[in-house]
């Protein structure tokens, strides 16, 4: 079973539910997330786990790691989860946390990696599914696929770019894995 971890849209965990995988539930660091609308309308369990609820991210981390255990989860896609994973959950899940990232890896890791990849003025970006590790996006790549840089693009049709390969390679190499 797979837990998703948010923070935002939702986007991505839309198509894994899309792609009719076996999502047990979603947890966010932000209880007004739409991402945690979206799981409950589609009747996966949901939870903010907030991290002013909780003396520090270790605690937060620990807690929701329980959480995800408790509903018989075993791997963890983050998807658009914007804080970093501490030692409780990473070592409660080795090797089984994939993240989807806007840019090719190692070059362009960070919270701002489309807005990253056109101030370098290269020619190409990525959308990258990776695993997790304590780093910021430095865990080994399992897969990237070229997305082009267009003469005008903007961080948002460039995104939007990213975005529909994102909505396509990360339920497929999730379903991958899994076997």
């Amino acid at each position: 079973m797979i837990g998703v971890l948010v923070s935002g849209e939702g986007t991505n965990l839309q198509a894994l539910l899309d792609a009719d995988l076996p999502v047990a539930c979603v947890a966010s660091n932000k209880p007004e997330a739409p991402a945690l609308t979206r799981a409950r309308g589609a009747g996966v369990a949901a939870q903010a786990f907030p991290l002013e609820n909780f003396p520090d991210r270790e605690a937060r981390d620990e807690a929701m790691g329980h959480w995800f255990e408790e509903r018989g989860v075993d791997f963890v896609v983050c998807a658009g989860y914007m804080h970093l994973l501490r030692k409780p959950f990473l070592d409660r899940f080795a090797g089984r946390i994939v993240n989807t990232h806007s840019a090719p890896l190692p070059d362009f890791p960070g919270a701002h990696p489309i807005e990253d990849v056109l101030e370098a003025g290269v020619t190409e970006t990525a959308a990258t599914v990776h695993y997790v590790d304590q780093g910021v996006d430095t865990g080994a790549v399992i897969v990237a696929e070229r997305v082009p840089v267009l003469a005008g693009d903007t961080p948002d049709t460039l995104r939007a770019r990213v975005q529909a390969v994102e909505h396509r390679l990360l339920p497929r190499t999730v379903r991958e894995l899994l076997r």
